[in-house]
């Protein structure tokens, strides 16, 4: 039975972690040894240290999170909303990086 419910946790890791967000101020925190991804807007701090430090075998030290509320638009006159994003900041300890170019 324990190991269902590990295997749905290791699945909950990729529903957690949508995508590296890739800018060029995400770009220069990579200097200070941060790396930006797209999560879930339902996942916690805890949930988003343990999935990346799953996922990429790495120490995460902290993670700051963001909710990017979506811009009203328009297209063809017709208006609409662009989606929120929830965006986390995650930390690494000394000497760790993930290369985000690559795939899981």
């Amino acid at each position: 039975m324990a190991k269902k419910q590990n295997e749905a946790v290791a699945l909950r890791h990729y529903d957690v972690v949508l995508a590296p967000h890739i800018t060029e101020k995400a770009s220069l925190l990579s200097e200070h040894n941060a790396v930006v991804f797209k999560v879930a807007g339902d996942a916690s701090k805890p949930e988003i240290k343990a999935a990346v430090e799953a996922l990429f075998n790495v120490s995460v030290t902290g993670v700051n999170t963001i909710v990017q509320k979506g811009k009203t638009k328009k297209w063809k006159g017709a208006p609409y909303r662009r989606s929120d994003v929830k965006k986390a900041i995650v930390t690494l300890a000394e000497g760790q990086s993930i290369d985000v170019t690559t795939g899981i």
